[in-house]
């Protein structure tokens, strides 16, 4: 679902990071170099990024590239699905965020849950291993995998962290202006549906 010059953006970046990570010859990494500029000259031309940011945001690793990994925890109460709303963009996502180095995925999801609204979770299952780039979000600089884990609630009580403004339980028809860089309502629609049946298997893109 993302756009072409997106695909064909990162793709650069990433064939350039290997080449630069495994070339020896010095005219080989010159063309690898101009290579990973000309991929930060397309995000530049196509977002509001500005060009002097994107060597710190798209182009700031070494070695092998691989998706980064975003963990969100999906908990129901009552037939409705806890949201946080995000400080940065004042709209409303799943609790979770990039997965931490020395932390597995569950411990991630319940982690972030715990930081993000206050409630003490269980991992029970994991339910949905998601591309970004198959599902209708805005164009982003990163190739990123989301897993969604389905939690139970074990303690807490709802209140906001360090990168929250609220947090609330919604149903499918009462949803609020979602931050669709991290969720979209066909996301959520797919999490009821694979969240409330243990028969179905895990929903993969």
């Amino acid at each position: 679902m993302e756009p072409k010059w997106v695909t064909w953006a990162k793709e650069i970046q990433s064939l350039s990071q290997a080449g630069l990570a495994y070339s020896k010859d010095q005219f080989d990494i010159e063309r690898f170099e101009r290579l990973r500029e000309l991929s930060q000259e397309i995000m530049a031309q196509y977002t509001e990024v500005p060009m002097e940011k994107l060597p710190e945001l798209f182009a700031n690793e070494t070695g092998y590239q691989t998706p980064k990994v975003d963990v969100r925890a999906v908990v129901f109460r009552d037939n409705k699905i806890l949201l946080v709303r995000e400080m940065m963009d004042g709209r409303w996502s799943l609790p979770g965020g990039w997965a931490d180095i020395g932390v597995s995925p569950s411990e991630n999801a319940a982690k972030e849950a715990f930081e993000e609204s206050g409630l003490e979770v269980k991992p029970v299952r994991l339910i949905a291993v998601m591309d970004k780039k198959c599902h209708p979000h805005p164009p982003g600089a990163y190739h990123i995998y989301k897993l969604f884990f389905l939690c139970e609630e074990i303690g807490g009580k709802l209140t906001t962290g360090f990168e929250t403004l609220d947090a609330g339980f919604f149903g499918l028809d009462e949803l609020p202006e979602l931050s669709v860089g991290r969720i979209t309502e066909s996301q959520i629609r797919i999490l009821f549906e694979y969240g409330w049946d243990a028969e179905k298997q895990v929903y993969f893109d």
